[in-house]
């Protein structure tokens, strides 16, 4: 063949300079864009593990113990010192920044001083009647303030302290006061000396039990306003008690004035139920104690009690309602403690804690929620008589051999354990222990409940219904579409299937709340018979295609009789949705979720699980589909076209050949998909009803770790208990996925070395 002049190649020199700077240039793009992807891989690497310590950053301060040192001021421990004024102390209390101290004693003062110094600052000498004296006390509760004396006529007093901060001159000062809450009068209990007394109430309604042994007497207190003079008028219920036939130690009454606790001498506690005021009856008798009881208080709340004894041991009690409808007093839990008698203990103003002082002199900090020793240490010596603890429980106050010690105590996060947060715990009102998550009430003296259990087996519960629905559905259609469907129609699907991933999960959320649920449970047996008719309907239609003559089949172009489907899918979901109200009529007498309310016991929410699986399921559809048919439609052609040549059906081919090779993308494919569904947030906030609970049924709804952290992220206080919980819980989901993809990768490598040798 004859090469014409013009057509002949020209020599190409290699070592030309523009050659030599061509070569120079491409190896600098290859050396750029090797380490611009090593870099890239490195940064998200280190954005991963700056997101872990981050979030460990957060979590780790909750598991540091609490500490108890000496009070500093100005940078000076502040020195023990003589308790202020005369008498035997009765009662202690510090106010809010723990600046000032009260101490009650019996001869009827109430001091008013320096926690720093001691210096007193203010005296008010209660108002006692002519030629009586002070034989018990008894205090409501600290979080009130409120207290009563009670006198050897068998009069009582009740007093409050209050404290107002001003700022004159822009510094602080803080103005405490004593006010009656019951006026300066005194108040008629019994007719002999009030050696025993309980008191407790608020907001109009107070309550005093007292006298002595074989004579009690209760008063009930109603307090009204006048409408045309505006003053307070007290209408008063005197009650007998029946003899309660124990030697009383101490008396306690429940906030509700319903119920009168009394511990006896010898380790028994007596309950008796005050609700029918002109009766009162003894519904218990406990042995609460295996020795002398020491320390007999009521809890933040005054829900439960606390009982200590000369053994060191404490116990919580609290009132639980049987089978019956009956209130029992039941022990609820134990606390480690050591063996010395316990001397005092003070119980917190905001928290389920306590602290407690024994006879050797060791101060022990409690939580009772989470059952936890938080800190033993020795602050005193063998003497200690007293503590008590600053509203705030970062100051405590021990009165030691006529001497009071400062302390400050760093102690904030007592409600965290390993069994409150991960095991069962019996909370005040609840009738057995229970995974309950609930972080906020309207009431100050509320039992915060930090399980996380509920949330997580909410998390896997909207992951299981989700990839139920998702996984067959997705893999399926990539297996057709990736190997049976032919290539101008699967340009066309699989971009329409990848593109609903692109719909933004709030809107999906949105439809699934507002518009699914209500569908769904208008049309509950539609749904059923739809979920059996689809199967039904399309392999009846691909039954009834195969027998059509071949001239009706050779109509539609090979392997576009799939779309034939789409009207037989449409056509049976309507089918099914349009006789669901007959159905339901005849079946169900009209109403099926009244039927499996009522009839079988299964309680139905409108938000539940079935609605997160079709909602969160078709979110997920898009991302195992779109992984599973790229690796499936990469098995290389020659093991399919060699499978088909030595005599294998295209379904034996597929089942033997194709899926094996294609195993390790289409496990990938599954387990992105779950890690999509664990994380996902805005479809089970917005669908699921958010209610923490711990139920396998279809019918109800849960809450997610992704969807809490969304709804109380907002409102939980920096650093406190709520707010650090709330990132280990985004820890938990952080690790969880990390386990998850983790072992994913191990599977995976193991399925490639295995089948990569076809």
């Amino acid at each position: 063949m004859n090469i014409e002049n013009n057509s002949v190649i020209p020599d190409l020199d290699f070592n030309s300079p523009a050659a030599r700077r061509s070569r120079k240039f491409r190896a600098f793009k290859d050396k750029t864009a090797s380490v611009g992807i090593g870099l890239g891989g490195v940064s998200v690497i280190i954005a991963i593990l700056l997101i872990f310590f981050y979030l460990l950053y957060e979590v780790i301060p909750m598991f540091r113990g609490a500490e108890v040192e000496p009070w500093k001021h100005n940078e000076q421990v502040v020195e023990p010192y003589a308790v202020p004024g005369s008498g035997q102390t009765l009662y202690m209390a510090m106010e809010e920044q723990a600046e000032i101290g009260l101490r009650v004693t019996d001869l009827g003062e109430l001091n008013f001083f320096s926690t720093l110094t001691g210096e007193l600052m203010k005296t008010v000498q209660a108002p006692l009647p002519a030629g009586t004296s002070i034989t018990s006390f008894a205090l409501a509760s600290e979080n009130s303030h409120s207290f009563a004396l009670g006198l050897s006529n068998g009069q009582a007093l009740v007093f409050k302290h209050e404290y107002k901060s001003t700022y004159p001159g822009g510094e602080r000062v803080i103005l405490p006061t004593i006010t009656y809450p019951l006026g300066e009068a005194p108040i008629d209990v019994a007719s002999v000396a009030l050696n025993l007394l309980a008191f407790n109430g608020s907001e109009g309604n107070f309550a005093l039990i007292g006298g002595t042994q074989q004579n009690m007497q209760a008063v009930f207190i109603s307090q009204t306003e006048n409408l045309f003079t505006g003053d307070i008028e007290l209408e008063q219920t005197t009650t007998a008690l029946p003899d309660l036939g124990i030697k009383i130690r101490k008396m306690l009454m429940m906030p509700d004035l319903a119920w009168l606790l009394v511990a006896g001498e010898s380790g028994k506690m007596e309950v008796i139920n005050l609700r029918d005021r002109d009766a009162p009856v003894i519904t218990q008798v406990l042995d609460a104690s295996s020795s002398k009881i020491t320390t007999f208080d009521l809890l933040l709340g005054g829900n439960a009690i606390l009982i200590g004894n000369e053994k060191g041991q404490i116990s919580q009690w609290f009132l639980v309602r049987n089978d019956k409808g009956e209130w029992l007093m039941t022990k609820i839990r134990e606390f480690e403690t050591g063996n010395s008698p316990v001397i005092d203990l003070a119980i917190e103003h905001r928290r389920k804690g306590f602290v407690t002082i024994d006879a050797a002199g060791d101060l022990r900090i409690f939580n009772s929620t989470a059952n936890v020793n938080v800190l033993t240490q020795k602050v005193a010596q063998a003497n200690a008589s007293m503590i008590t603890l600053a509203p705030r429980a970062n100051a405590a106050l021990i009165e030691e051999a006529g001497k009071l010690t400062l302390l400050h105590i760093d102690n904030e996060h007592p409600e965290v354990s390993w069994s409150a947060l991960w095991g069962k715990v019996w909370y005040e009102g609840h009738e057995k222990p229970k995974y309950v998550w609930q972080s906020s009430a309207a009431n100050n003296d509320f039992e915060p409940k930090y399980s996380l259990m509920p949330l997580a087996f909410g998390t896997l519960k909207a992951a299981f219904y989700a990839m139920l629905l998702a996984t067959p559905l997705a893999i399926c259609g990539a297996i057709y579409t990736a190997y049976f469907m032919v290539p101008s129609l699967r340009r066309k699907v699989k971009p329409f299937i990848e593109l609903m991933e692109a719909l933004p999960t709030v809107i999906l959320g949105f439809l699934a709340g507002l518009w699914l649920a209500p569908f769904m449970e208008e049309n509950l047996p539609g749904i059923f018979v739809t979920l059996l008719m689809l199967p039904a309907a399309i392999l009846g239609f691909a039954f009834c295609w195969a027998q059509m003559p071949k001239k009706i089949r050779w109509l539609v172009p090979d392997g576009w009789d799939a779309l034939l489907l789409i009207p037989v899918i449409i056509l049976a979901t309507w089918g099914s949705i349009a006789i669901s109200p007959s159905l339901e009529l005849v079946l169900f007498d009209g109403n099926m979720r009244h039927w499996l309310t009522n009839d079988l016991g299964i309680a139905y929410d409108q938000r539940n699980a079935m609605v997160i699986g079709i909602a969160m399921g078709f979110a997920v559809i898009p991302t195992i589909f779109s992984i599973t048919e790229d690796a499936i439609f990469a098995v290389p052609k020659h093991l399919s076209y060699g499978s088909l040549a030595l005599g294998a059906t295209p379904w034996q081919t597929l089942t033997r050949v194709v899926m094996p090779t294609a195993s390790p993308g289409i496990f990938s494919a599954v387990m992105i998909g779950m890690g999509r569904a664990v994380g996902e947030t805005m479809i089970v906030l917005m669908a699921t009803g958010n209610t923490p609970i711990m139920d396998v049924n279809i019918f109800e709804g849960m809450r997610t770790l992704a969807a809490n952290i969304a709804v109380e992220m907002p409102e939980a206080e920096v650093a406190s208990t709520h707010y650090r919980i709330l990132f280990l819980a985004a820890f938990v989901l952080f690790m969880f996925t990390f386990m998850v993809n983790t072992l994913a990768e191990v599977i995976r490598q193991r399925l490639r070395n295995k089948y990569g040798s076809l």
